[in-house]
């Protein structure tokens, strides 16, 4: 595809938007800039309006509209971050918009949807998957003869998301850097097209989960493929199959697109609630997690990461925490047979254990027979450099175990 030849002007839609979308802050970061050894600025869209960037292009494309477009109405299928921003735009504008979510779609985001909507908007729950929503919406807005709003692959809504980049090159114009999520890939194609256009001797990092990394399975199948299975963990940003334009400016115009473990992010979200306090989400985390793999490569540069939302649920903590905790090796599951012998566990808590390590979990898996079951273990280390002396303890100790972290079908079944 030539670029040249796309209608896109992020300054234009920049103007567009400026009266409903909040001009968000470049900050500096302290802790990042000193531990990476840069100078590294947050463009903190966790501080949006409905606290996400997918305002920007929602808003762009639907006052981008005809009069008697908007007259009658839009729909969107999402249950995330797309479907505020489109209930807001609505809310704005006084149109009608019917936004389809699938029916397990947690209650917290559907009183959030309702709530910037506010009157304008009807929600549909429908289908058990993303997909059967989407082709609900799609069939009712073709019904209807209503405007569906993409949330992503949509030159409109790609250019609402590039006035991220209008707003970091005003506030840094001698930046170096810039580190974006890419999920379906507006954020990162918006983006890239602008900075590319703007000042192309800035290097652009794609970001995606390692659990669902489409962008790449696009980049080596030389066009948008879809996933068979994805972790949908990092939910901002985990789609099956990236758009057809979204991958044809994004797989010109990125300089990489990097994938970062999952349990990295939890680690990143602690570290900014804990350091910073900032509420990121997992998606909105992605960028900073990705520093940590591009060390060499950003020293004594300016760096921008976008914060892409802090829509996170105070109830995914425990989980997050957990699986920060497994990244970083202080939390190890094992299935352990206790030796027939007497005070086989009193040994395990006073030999094997060091003296500030935990057992955190411990429940035997068969129901019979306790005393010779085998037992599910979690241990909680003090230090993960210590993992090595206590897998050489359990064996000195004749303890037959088998580690569930290294298993993921096991892990996923028995924890």
């Amino acid at each position: 595809m030539d670029l040249s030849t796309l209608s896109i002007d992020a300054r234009q839609a920049a103007e567009r938007i400026k009266d409903v979308v909040f001009r968000t802050p470049l900050q500096y970061n302290l802790h990042l800039s000193e531990k990476y050894g840069a100078e590294v600025y947050l463009k903190r869209e966790d501080l949006q309006v409905v606290r996400s960037y997918k305002l920007r292009g929602a808003y762009n494309k639907i006052v981008s509209l005809t009069a008697e477009e908007r007259s009658k109405g839009v729909t969107c299928a999402s249950a995330g971050n797309h479907a505020q921003g489109v209930a807001l735009s609505c809310k704005k504008l006084d149109i009608k918009g019917v936004i389809f979510m699938p029916g397990p779609t947690p209650r917290q985001k559907i009183t959030q949807t309702e709530m910037w909507g506010n009157g304008n908007i009807e929600i549909v729950l429908t289908g058990d998957t993303f997909d059967d929503c989407q082709k609900a919406a799609l069939d009712y807005t073709k019904e209807h003869g209503m405007t569906f709003i993409p949330p992503f692959d949509d030159l409109k809504v790609i250019e609402g998301q590039g006035t991220v980049a209008v707003e970091i090159l005003e506030d840094l114009p001698d930046l170096d850097a810039i580190f974006m999520p890419i999920g379906g890939g507006g954020l990162s194609s918006g983006v890239s097209y602008h900075m590319k256009k703007y000042a192309p001797q800035v290097k652009l990092y794609g970001v995606e989960p390692e659990g669902a990394p489409s962008m790449l399975a696009a980049l080596k199948n030389n066009g948008p493929i879809e996933l068979e299975q994805i972790n949908k963990f990092v939910d901002g940003a985990a789609v099956k199959k990236v758009g057809s334009l979204t991958y044809a400016i994004s797989s010109q115009l990125l300089d990489s697109v990097k994938p970062v473990p999952e349990g990295k992010i939890c680690t990143t979200i602690l570290q900014l609630y804990n350091k910073d306090a900032i509420v990121a989400e997992p998606a909105g985390a992605l960028s900073i997690a990705a520093l940590e793999f591009h060390q060499e490569e950003i020293k004594g540069k300016k760096v921008v990461c976008v914060v892409s939302g802090g829509n996170n649920d105070i109830d995914r903590m425990s989980e997050i925490k957990e699986m920060s905790l497994l990244y970083e090796g202080f939390k190890h599951y094992f299935i352990v047979r206790f030796p027939q012998r007497p005070g086989a566990l009193r040994l395990l808590v006073t030999e094997v254990l060091g003296p500030k390590d935990d057992i955190t979990r411990f429940e035997y898996i068969k129901k019979t027979e306790r005393e010779r079951g085998p037992a599910l273990i979690g241990i909680e280390l003090n230090d993960p450099k210590e993992y090595t002396t206590f897998i050489e303890r359990m064996k000195a100790y004749k303890f037959d175990f088998i580690e569930i972290n290294k298993d993921q079908t096991l892990f996923e079944y028995l924890v």
